[in-house]
Protein backbone atom coordinates (compact mmCIF):
# COMPACT_ATOMS: atom_id res chain seq x y z
CA UNK A 1 0.00 0.00 0.00
CA UNK A 2 1.25 3.84 -0.88
CA UNK A 3 1.94 5.94 1.27
CA UNK A 4 1.04 9.95 1.12
CA UNK A 5 1.95 13.23 2.26
CA UNK A 6 -0.53 15.55 3.68
CA UNK A 7 -0.02 19.09 3.51
CA UNK A 8 -1.40 22.45 4.20
CA UNK A 9 -1.89 24.62 0.89
CA UNK A 10 -1.51 28.34 2.82
CA UNK A 11 -3.20 31.33 0.89
CA UNK A 12 -4.68 29.33 -1.37
CA UNK A 13 -8.59 29.96 -1.49
CA UNK A 14 -9.68 26.69 -3.38
CA UNK A 15 -9.04 23.94 -5.74
CA UNK A 16 -9.12 26.54 -8.90
CA UNK A 17 -6.91 28.76 -6.90
CA UNK A 18 -4.44 26.40 -6.77
CA UNK A 19 -4.60 24.87 -10.25
CA UNK A 20 -4.05 28.44 -11.57
CA UNK A 21 -1.02 29.28 -9.00
CA UNK A 22 0.28 25.93 -10.14
CA UNK A 23 0.11 26.45 -13.55
CA UNK A 24 1.66 30.01 -13.24
CA UNK A 25 4.56 27.83 -11.53
CA UNK A 26 4.98 25.59 -14.66
CA UNK A 27 5.16 28.33 -16.89
CA UNK A 28 7.86 29.79 -14.99
CA UNK A 29 9.42 26.58 -14.97
CA UNK A 30 9.44 26.57 -18.49
CA UNK A 31 11.13 30.03 -18.87
CA UNK A 32 13.62 29.56 -16.49
CA UNK A 33 14.99 27.00 -19.20
CA UNK A 34 14.07 23.74 -16.23
CA UNK A 35 11.60 22.14 -18.27
CA UNK A 36 7.49 21.77 -18.00
CA UNK A 37 8.05 20.29 -14.49
CA UNK A 38 5.61 21.07 -11.65
CA UNK A 39 7.42 21.06 -7.73
CA UNK A 40 6.59 22.21 -4.55
CA UNK A 41 10.18 22.91 -2.16
CA UNK A 42 10.45 22.06 1.76
CA UNK A 43 13.29 22.79 3.66
CA UNK A 44 13.89 18.18 4.40
CA UNK A 45 13.63 15.32 2.07
CA UNK A 46 10.99 12.87 3.48
CA UNK A 47 12.60 9.90 4.88
CA UNK A 48 9.91 7.48 4.01
CA UNK A 49 10.57 8.83 0.04
CA UNK A 50 10.75 5.37 -1.07
CA UNK A 51 7.60 4.44 0.08
CA UNK A 52 6.10 7.75 -1.32
CA UNK A 53 7.01 7.25 -4.56
CA UNK A 54 5.17 3.56 -4.81
CA UNK A 55 2.06 5.00 -5.51
CA UNK A 56 1.77 8.07 -3.17
CA UNK A 57 0.07 11.74 -3.41
CA UNK A 58 0.24 14.70 -1.63
CA UNK A 59 -2.64 15.07 -0.12
CA UNK A 60 -3.82 19.26 0.15
CA UNK A 61 -5.86 20.83 2.95
CA UNK A 62 -7.20 23.96 1.54
CA UNK A 63 -8.57 26.22 4.01
CA UNK A 64 -8.67 23.56 6.97
CA UNK A 65 -10.07 20.87 4.65
CA UNK A 66 -8.52 18.25 2.68
CA UNK A 67 -9.79 18.84 -1.06
CA UNK A 68 -7.21 17.83 -3.70
CA UNK A 69 -4.56 15.55 -4.28
CA UNK A 70 -1.72 15.33 -6.61
CA UNK A 71 0.71 12.18 -7.58
CA UNK A 72 4.19 12.41 -6.48
CA UNK A 73 6.89 11.60 -8.70
CA UNK A 74 9.82 12.11 -7.68
CA UNK A 75 12.06 14.29 -4.80
CA UNK A 76 15.48 16.55 -5.47
CA UNK A 77 17.83 17.69 -3.05
CA UNK A 78 18.97 20.44 -4.17
CA UNK A 79 20.88 23.77 -1.78
CA UNK A 80 18.96 27.12 -0.94
CA UNK A 81 20.01 30.70 -2.05
CA UNK A 82 21.11 30.62 2.03
CA UNK A 83 22.98 27.54 1.59
CA UNK A 84 20.70 25.21 3.76
CA UNK A 85 19.51 22.24 2.08
CA UNK A 86 15.82 22.02 0.26
CA UNK A 87 14.24 19.28 -1.61
CA UNK A 88 11.96 19.59 -4.56
CA UNK A 89 8.85 17.49 -4.96
CA UNK A 90 8.23 17.04 -8.19
CA UNK A 91 4.22 16.76 -8.53
CA UNK A 92 1.71 15.73 -11.32
CA UNK A 93 0.35 18.09 -12.49
CA UNK A 94 -3.39 16.86 -12.86
CA UNK A 95 -5.51 18.11 -9.62
CA UNK A 96 -7.86 15.02 -8.29
CA UNK A 97 -10.64 15.91 -6.36
CA UNK A 98 -11.32 14.57 -3.11
CA UNK A 99 -13.48 13.88 -0.23
CA UNK A 100 -13.54 16.67 1.88
CA UNK A 101 -12.10 15.72 5.50
CA UNK A 102 -11.18 18.75 8.00
CA UNK A 103 -8.01 18.83 8.91
CA UNK A 104 -6.13 21.27 12.11
CA UNK A 105 -3.53 23.40 10.89
CA UNK A 106 -0.20 21.69 11.58
CA UNK A 107 3.47 22.96 10.06
CA UNK A 108 5.41 20.88 7.76
CA UNK A 109 3.91 18.03 6.38
CA UNK A 110 2.21 14.78 7.92
CA UNK A 111 2.45 11.10 6.55
CA UNK A 112 -0.99 9.38 5.78
CA UNK A 113 -1.41 5.58 5.22
CA UNK A 114 -3.29 4.42 2.34
CA UNK A 115 -6.13 3.50 4.88
CA UNK A 116 -6.43 7.13 6.39
CA UNK A 117 -7.08 9.11 2.93
CA UNK A 118 -10.41 10.34 1.98
CA UNK A 119 -12.04 9.21 -1.59
CA UNK A 120 -11.42 10.15 -4.71
CA UNK A 121 -14.71 12.41 -5.91
CA UNK A 122 -16.25 11.19 -9.18
CA UNK A 123 -15.80 14.55 -11.34
CA UNK A 124 -19.39 13.79 -13.20
CA UNK A 125 -20.49 13.78 -9.88
CA UNK A 126 -22.95 17.06 -8.65
CA UNK A 127 -21.59 18.34 -5.09
CA UNK A 128 -17.69 17.81 -5.76
CA UNK A 129 -17.22 21.83 -6.13
CA UNK A 130 -19.63 22.24 -2.76
CA UNK A 131 -18.03 25.00 0.23
CA UNK A 132 -16.16 22.82 2.40
CA UNK A 133 -18.37 24.12 5.51
CA UNK A 134 -21.76 22.75 3.33
CA UNK A 135 -20.16 19.56 2.88
CA UNK A 136 -19.20 19.24 6.99
CA UNK A 137 -22.86 20.34 7.86
CA UNK A 138 -24.34 17.66 5.68
CA UNK A 139 -21.64 15.28 7.32
CA UNK A 140 -22.97 15.96 11.08
CA UNK A 141 -26.37 15.48 9.77
CA UNK A 142 -25.63 12.74 8.59
CA UNK A 143 -26.74 13.70 4.97
CA UNK A 144 -23.77 13.19 2.96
Amino acid sequence: MPLHLNKLSVGINDIDHLKTVQERRRRDAISAGLGDILWHQTRHTPRRAGELLNGGSIYWVIKGVIRVRQRLLAFESLTGDDGGKRCRIILDPDLIATDHWPRRPFQGWRYLEDADTPADLDPRATGADMPPELVAELRALGLW
